[in-house]
């Protein structure tokens, strides 16, 4: 058995929230001791994954977070509601058109109501998703705990190696501009926040990870 089919299975039997590590990657027998890194056969090197796990019982420290959350999980939910309502209405609409109760103008007007608030209701949350409510750090500042919504409004952390967020400037953005970016090395996923509209709670935590601010 070759080197790298004995790597795959040792990996197997790894615990899936194991597979990470805030040290960066491993390689030959660094990986050995280390234990904790996927391997990527189709590439060939250690690659470290950006979720770790949620059951962690680390004291974590805030160091961002955006009031306005709050206001956004409740227009999140607030076009669930309304989207199914106006799905809601449709099948009696259609029922009674073909009882002739009913115009073909309104039925149209309904549908064309009901196909509007399904794509609002897409765009909506799929910028709320990629909003930061909350970020936080480990004690030991190598992982990054962000918290942002879910489809269904509700809340949902991710943990991310501090090694793979891009500073500030490394995304290209200007530190005085109103929304900025939260972008990975390891992923082409971005997320926003915003030190204009949201406020640092620990201004050292935040340029441990984002780099140093202009005063």
């Amino acid at each position: 058995m070759d080197l790298l089919k004995m790597r795959s299975l040792m990996l197997k039997k790894l615990p899936f929230h194991l597979w990470a590590c805030p040290r960066g990657p491993c390689s030959g027998r660094a990986w050995m001791s280390c234990g904790i890194h996927a391997f990527s056969p189709s590439t060939a090197q250690f690659t470290t994954t950006a979720k770790y796990s949620k059951n962690s019982t680390q004291p974590y420290t805030m160091i961002y977070r955006l009031p306005q959350i709050k206001l956004l999980r409740a227009v999140s939910r607030l076009k669930l509601l309304q989207t199914g309502i106006t799905v809601f209405i449709l099948p009696p609409v259609y029922y009674f058109y073909l009882q002739g109760d009913l115009s073909l103008f309104l039925v149209a007007y309904s549908t064309g109501i009901a196909g509007f608030a399904g794509v609002m209701l897409y765009t909506a949350s799929y910028f709320f998703r990629r909003v930061v409510g909350m970020m936080y750090l480990d004690p030991s500042r190598t992982i990054l705990k962000v918290s942002h919504l879910t489809f269904w409004g509700k809340r949902s952390d991710l943990f991310l190696p501090v090694s793979d967020v891009m500073t500030i400037a490394d995304t290209g953005d200007a530190t005085s501009e109103t929304i900025l970016r939260l972008k990975m090395y390891s992923s082409p996923k971005t997320f926003y926040f915003s030190t204009y509209y949201g406020s640092i709670v620990d201004l050292e935590g935040f340029e441990k990870v984002f780099g140093r601010l202009k005063s």
